[in-house]
């Protein structure tokens, strides 16, 4: 049966030419099996991942006449990122696919002469492949490959992706980001540090290390000895002291002392006097900051040493005890130096040059072998260049091409990475040979699958999504750019458990799933993959979600702190899996030792063991740790509304399925839980749409999107009709905001602290439009839902939405890139399940599995067909288990 009418084709949903410099983040690429970032370059890709391979620093960056374009527009399609420059008579335009479900790669260059004279030109392209093979250290921060180490480095890799318009390659990873902590002794893991309670996101001096229990960190211990002048000279020759310039310290194996902070820059040196009293010390002296890249001075077996930017280097000779000596290093673009006593003791090698990776030429293949894992990748060439050759780690092809006036020529190039060297060679040679049959297929691929999410009785999906028949093109592009993400970031390979929708990246998690993503769009994931949801539900109660945020779904491992949302989360998207599907066996599976059904008892009920011991003591506390909520809203903690209002749906919820299954008694007892818990939610309104904050000092009032957006799912019916127009009127006069909307009141006392584009006043995540869409529907108001939906679109920067869309200067959403943001986030698919459950009314919930359902197929907002749910396409709730 074919999906009909209504669904736009592929090609229609690709984004437009952008500006380049209109981007905050730039496009990315996936293939259903890994990610990728380009760069400003015109070839270069970032953060590759085809799990379980990760390459680090870049690809290699494409030379026109000698020098590097900088792509002055750029064009995203999910088969593809496009890039475009000139120089003179001549244009370029390149693209780079990933095979389809492969681990490849393939560029087409294309060279344009639009003068009216012959125009001979020199194309150089430098062939990057560093790239291991790991199967640990897969979390959101998984591990990418250095020279020394595997870890992520977030702002190493960040200032290397600056650096590709360079016009020649620099070891900038060497050179320090920000003001930082100066640390002597044991240096903490890199990770979620909380030096300034009033800022709880510092991510410029430290980054959260959410990282797998797997990744093998462990603490370094602090190297026995003595420090003091510390000091940072600076390249005009001036100094300035650290902390107190007359202090001393004793470093011992658990010390750690900040000392206090600088920012360093090119030609500045960091240095300190350190005396050893005994022979053959091992340890860390002293660190400047808390990130994988940090400059970080020490001892090994008694000799000095210096980790920094993915390098480590050791002075020949033991320091000699008993006695002061100057250790120090000194900053620069071309690498770092250890010095000691004021001579170079040991110095940082270019990155490229063939420390960790050999290139060599093959049969007219570039291949590259990595010395610390079986990765091996080769580069094959459509036309075979006129030179190329392999130093160090690094490879460039050279073409001399001679374009007529007015003529085109195509260049194409493969990447296949594998772990065997003859069978990488040959497949990228075999795929170079069939150039453009391999690079139109995987466009090709991409139209099927996006066909097929549609297609009752595909074969790629377990399920599909339905088809939004409407005259309003707006609301239907909203429609269906939120099912396109939905498919672009499902992963057919990185899970054990099968197709899973991975929460964001590329920087980040090529294999992660957070709970509270997940359930923003439940009901829309249950219908398109009820078997990979029914997989994945299993595999995340069995993690221990009272301790983590989300987990890798390669290893089956947690990652990161607690969220304060996970209860909801999961329970949402439990029972939205049950009431789309109908299928309750679920319930008697069993996930990490018990059932599901008791793992929903278990959450829900969590208010009788968390009242607050303040107020009426009935909220339920969430506690002090502002990062287990919204992060960057230091206030946002204790007795919050919006998780208390959840409680409340999840109590009722429970309610509901308890009678279902004739627990009557349980039953009652759980909406009373329920009903108690609302009617305390409602004292906290604070009026003009606002909800008050209970704490032990008292009550803050706050705006923000969050409260409104759960009392709206979760207790509608419980608001009188003033209140229900009050907080429409706030949702639409304070927060939404043009194209998309603000998290947080920009009036509210706390939005000067909050300054993220995410959950601040800055912008907003990628859940909140459909979140407060789905609540504007829940008071009354589609009209207004239906507008934010119309309008979400815009803020796609010529892709799909990212986790924080800000504001710009003149008034307009972009994703956002600052803050470690991601440029996909599935959490936006949440604008998809506004038109299902608000727009149409279909809520898939429990109460549905023993009554009439609620929605209808029909209605202003145009048609749905082929709604995979129980009581449509599903028929009534039988209880059988997703195919």
């Amino acid at each position: 049966m074919s999906a009909g009418a209504g669904v736009p084709a592929l090609d229609e949903l690709a984004g437009d030419w952008l500006p380049a410099a209109a981007l905050a983040h730039l496009p990315t690429l996936r293939n259903q099996w890994g990610q990728g970032h380009v760069n400003h370059d015109l070839t270069s890709l970032s953060w590759l991942a085809f799990t379980p391979y990760s390459g680090g620093y870049h690809t290699g960056v494409l030379r026109v006449g000698g020098r590097p374009l900088a792509a002055e527009r750029m064009r995203w399609a999910p088969w593809g990122v496009q890039r475009a420059a000139g120089s003179g008579a001549l244009a370029v335009r390149t693209e780079v696919r990933m095979g389809y479900e492969r681990s490849r790669l393939l560029w087409r260059i294309t060279l344009h002469n639009a003068g009216d004279t012959a125009l001979p030109v020199t194309v150089e392209q430098e062939l990057l492949a560093m790239v291991a093979r790991s199967t640990t250290d897969w979390g959101w921060l998984y591990g990418t490959p250095w020279n020394s180490g595997h870890h992520h480095d977030f702002y190493a890799t960040e200032r290397l992706r600056a650096e590709v318009l360079a016009d020649r390659p620099r070891q900038v990873q060497t050179l320090p980001h920000g003001e930082r902590w100066i640390r002597l002794g044991s240096p903490r893991i890199p990770g979620i540090q909380r030096d300034e309670d009033s800022a709880p996101m510092l991510l410029e001096s430290e980054l959260p290390d959410h990282s797998t229990p797997d990744s093998g960190r462990v603490r370094a211990p602090g190297a026995p000895c003595l420090v003091r002048a510390l000091r940072v000279l600076r390249a005009d020759g001036t100094a300035e002291p650290v902390g107190d310039a007359a202090a001393a310290w004793t470093v011992r194996a658990g010390t750690d002392v900040r000392a206090g902070t600088a920012a360093l820059a090119a030609g500045d040196t960091l240095a300190l006097e350190v005396r050893v009293d005994q022979p053959g010390a091992t340890g860390v002296v002293a660190t400047h900051g808390n990130h994988p890249d940090s400059a970080q001075l020490g001892l090994d077996g008694g000799r000095p040493s210096l980790r920094i930017g993915g390098e480590y280097v050791v002075a020949p000779g033991p320091l000699p005890v008993g006695s002061w000596h100057r250790l120090a290093v000194r900053f620069g673009a071309d690498g770092a130096v250890l010095l000691l006593d004021g001579a170079a003791a040991a110095r940082t090698a270019p990155w490229w040059g063939g420390q960790r990776w050999t290139a060599a030429v093959r049969e007219g293949a570039l291949v590259v072998a990595d010395a610390s894992s079986p990765a091996r990748c080769a580069y094959a060439f459509a036309a075979a260049p006129d030179a190329l050759t392999a130093e160090g780690a690094r490879g460039l092809a050279r073409w001399e091409v001679l374009l007529a006036p007015g003529e085109r020529r195509e260049l194409g190039f493969v990447l296949e990475i594998g772990d065997d060297a003859d069978r990488v060679r040959q497949a990228a040679a075999e795929v170079a040979g069939g150039f453009g049959a391999a690079f139109d297929e995987v466009a090709a691929r991409w139209r099927d699958i996006w066909r097929q999410a549609f297609e009752p009785g595909g074969t790629q999906f377990s399920g599909w999504l339905p088809t939004l028949v409407t005259g309003d093109a707006d609301l239907a592009r909203t429609y269906y750019l939120g099912a396109l993400l939905a498919v672009y970031l499902r992963n057919t390979r990185v899970s054990r458990t099968g197709p899973v929708f991975l929460t964001g990246g590329p920087r980040l998690g090529p294999t992660t799933t957070y709970f509270w993503d997940q359930s923003e769009f439940a009901r829309t994931a249950a219908m398109l993959e009820p078997r990979g949801m029914r997989a994945w539900i299993l595999a995340a109660l069995a993690q221990p979600y009272d301790h983590c945020h989300s987990f890798d779904t390669y290893n089956l491992l947690p990652v990161g702190n607690h969220y304060a949302a996970n209860d909801h989360a999961l329970f949402r998207t439990v029972t939205a899996y049950v009431g789309v599907t109908g299928d309750t066996g679920l319930l008697g599976e069993l996930a990490g030792g018990r059932s599901v059904l008791d793992h929903l008892r278990a959450m829900a009920y969590r208010p009788r063991s968390r009242r607050a011991a303040f107020g009426d003591g009935v909220l339920v506390d969430l506690g002090r740790d502002a990062w287990e909520l919204l992060e960057c809203v230091p206030n946002y903690r204790d007795a919050v509304v919006s998780f208390n209002a959840g409680y409340a749906g999840m109590l009722r919820t429970l309610g509901a399925l308890l009678d279902l299954l004739g627990e009557g008694a349980e039953a009652a007892a759980a909406r009373a839980d329920g009903d108690a818990l609302a009617q305390a939610v409602l004292g906290q309104y604070a009026g003009g749409g606002r909800w008050r904050i209970a704490r032990p000092e008292g009550c803050d009032s706050i705006g923000h999107v969050l409260d409104f957006a759960l009392v709206a799912a979760d207790m509608a019916g419980d608001l009188p009709a003033g209140q229900r127009a009050e907080m429409v009127g706030f949702v639409a006069g304070r927060l939404l905001d043009g194209d998309w909307m603000r998290a947080l009141d920009p009036r509210d006392p706390v939005a000067p602290l909050s300054d993220r584009p995410d959950h601040g006043a800055a912008g907003a995540f990628a859940a909140w439009p459909g979140a407060t869409a789905y609540g504007l529907c829940r008071l009354g108001r589609p009209d207004l839902a239906a507008g934010v939906l119309r309008r979400a679109h815009r803020a796609t920067s010529g892709g799909l939405w990212g986790q924080a869309m800000e504001v710009t200067a003149d008034g307009s959403y972009r994703v956002a890139e600052r803050g470690v943001s991601n440029r996909e986030s599935v959490a936006a698919v949440a604008v998809t399940e506004a038109v299902l459950a608000g727009l149409f009314g279909i809520e898939a919930g429990v109460e549905g599995l023993a009554g009439p359902v609620a929605g209808a197929t029909r209605g202003a907002f145009g048609e749905l067909r082929h709604v995979r749910a129980v009581g449509f396409d599903l028929g009534p709730a039988g209880g059988a288990p997703a195919r």
